[in-house]
């Protein structure tokens, strides 16, 4: 708590990994943090191994003073990381000592203090209502009052590219008077948003030539040049530079953590992170989505689930034969993985390599895998899409292989006799979805009845009912999502449904997918393969573990 340099990279304190997720990036429209909310964001980042953590604004915010006070009590342990308060300059008219927001600062017990200040004429003449000598009397008296205090102090000079284009003498005074009160990083901020990588690296290597002082960078992502700019700036002298998880911030964000991390680490060999910490960004990138209550990008850079997804044939077979052919770095460098899409663009050689992520064989199998593109197209034409729906395509594959070998699988988990849906508008106007469901199972006819909100959800509540005395392992089965949508190329009442179906046992997801004219018929199609993966999954692992004649009887 006490720290005010990071530990752990083997850069230290040579270079500034900065973030403040906790205070510019709980500016995102929809993200609202509890204080225990703030806590697990701050012990993610410090696993990750940030330098910084910006962890908010005490005095202004209560959220923010309560989260210092229980860092302060231990609650907040950090390993890598020094623990940041942001904070402005005392007011005009006062003095730093006396002015409550700076006393905030410090009752913070925060190691190391961020200031903002205006850096730009227009600002401090309009919003401040001060002249350019009592502005950078601000800086200077609020920075010198803490670094007596025995606090680290940042500027933020903001609005900084802005007004030193507008006035480059003004911008350069209230760097001066950070620098010469003892400020130890002079963050130039792009508050707007609105330069490019060229121009702002342009102006932080002048900066940095004028004045020799330390320089770091704070980038929005209004031009979505944020990461760019960040990197340009490093590339020109900033040893500082802070982002965001996952670019939250406001407006359009802030830079990318992940993403200019991730630049600086594999394209410019900068090791910003501690042993294995690039290994790491995947990982917490969607930990702390979660936290946010926001869905991860899946177009994310690095860490996307989309990232080192391949769909078009022409990649699939470069990358049967190389896969850094067509990735910019190997994916488990940042704790990512490659994934081919299949779809009607799909080829032999995509589908030769899905096959191989999803357990089943087809090199050497040219009749089989010449079958496979070929339905994969029909049905693909026909409304269906395995780009998402791993599962099915994966029992596709199967049926294929079988079908040309002669081989027979385990038969299904069970055999559909009939099923019936019926809704009941009852006098009170509640609607009751009732499904009957007649299966052979182990040998034996089922027929199970069960009311459900839906009749998606009454149908698998008579199949469960049916079947969880046969299935032990029934039980673990929940869906986890369930998306309908109607296909635009047959619209009105004869229009075809897809149903993806994402179904979870608590330690695994899988999707499957089905296509009728019919949602009811469309959602048992996928309910079915769902049952049919987990059986297979279930089969496996048995035969791994259990010797080969007791393997049916403890399948049930």
């Amino acid at each position: 708590m006490t720290r005010t340099e990071p530990a752990g990279t083997p850069l230290g304190d040579a270079f500034h990994l900065y973030d403040t997720t906790l205070r510019d990036g709980a500016q995102r429209e929809g993200i609202t943090y509890s204080v225990t909310d703030k806590l697990a964001v701050a012990r993610l980042l410090d696993e990750l191994g940030v330098g910084f953590i910006e962890g908010g604004w005490p005095g202004a915010l209560p959220k923010d003073t309560e989260f210092f006070s229980r860092a302060a009590k231990g609650e907040l342990p950090l390993k890598h990381a020094a623990l940041v308060a942001f904070g402005s300059t005392r007011k005009a008219g006062t003095t730093a000592d006396k002015d409550p927001q700076v006393r905030a600062l410090l009752d913070s017990a925060a190691p190391v203090i961020t200031l903002v200040a205006k850096s730009d004429l227009r600002h401090i003449e309009r919003a401040l209502r001060v002249d350019v000598d009592e502005a950078c009397a601000m800086v200077r008296d609020t920075v010198a009052f803490l670094v007596g205090e025995g606090r680290r102090v940042f500027l933020d000079a903001e609005h900084f590219f802005d007004g030193y284009a507008f006035s480059p003498e003004t911008s350069l005074r209230v760097l001066d008077a950070a620098a010469r009160a003892g400020a130890d990083v002079l963050v130039l901020c792009d508050t707007n948003g609105g330069q490019l990588p060229l121009g702002l690296a342009e102006t932080v290597g002048e900066i940095k030539e004028k004045t020799g002082f330390r320089l770091g960078i704070h980038c929005q992502d209004d031009t979505s040049c944020a990461v760019a700019n960040s990197v340009a700036a490093v590339q020109a002298g900033a040893t500082h530079v802070q982002c965001t998880a996952n670019g939250y911030g406001e407006r359009a964000g802030n830079a990318d953590l992940f993403a200019v991390a991730g630049n600086l680490v594999t394209k410019l060999g900068m090791e910003v992170l501690p042993t294995g910490g690039a290994a790491e960004l995947t990982r917490v990138s969607h930990a702390l989505a979660e936290i946010a209550n926001l869905a991860p990008d899946t177009h994310q850079a690095y860490v996307g689930s989309s990232a080192f997804a391949h769909k078009a044939g022409l990649h699939a077979s470069a990358i049967k034969v190389d896969p850094l052919l067509y990735n910019h770095i190997d994916p488990s460098s940042v704790g990512n993985g490659m994934r081919v899409l299949v779809t009607e663009m799909a080829g032999r050689a995509s589908l030769e390599l899905k096959g191989r992520e999803l357990g089943v064989d087809l090199a050497g199998r040219p009749d089989a895998l010449t079958n496979a593109v070929r339905k994969v197209k029909e049905l693909e034409s026909e409304g269906w899409s395995f780009e998402a729906a791993d599962a099915s395509l994966g029992l596709l594959l199967r049926r294929e292989v079988e079908e040309v070998s002669g081989e027979k699988s385990d038969p299904p988990p069970f055999e559909l006799e009939s099923y019936r849906v019926v809704l009941d508008h009852r006098p009170d106007g509640e609607v009751v979805s009732e499904a009957t469901v007649k299966v052979h199972v182990a040998g034996e006819r089922v027929i199970a009845t069960a009311e459900g909100n839906g009749p998606v959800h009454a149908l698998d509540a008579a199949l469960r009912e049916a079947l969880t005395p046969y299935l032990s392992w029934l039980d673990s089965m929940e869906l986890a999502d369930y998306k309908v949508r109607i296909l635009p190329s047959n619209p009105g009442t004869d229009a075809v449904t897809r149903v993806l179906l994402e179904t979870s046992d608590g330690e695994h997801e899988w999707t499957t997918v089905g296509v009728h004219g019919s949602i009811v018929e469309a959602s048992w199609l996928a309910l079915c393969d769902a049952l049919v993966h987990k059986s297979l999954a279930v089969a496996s692992e048995l035969e791994q573990s259990v010797p080969e004649l007791e393997v049916a009887a403890v399948r049930r």
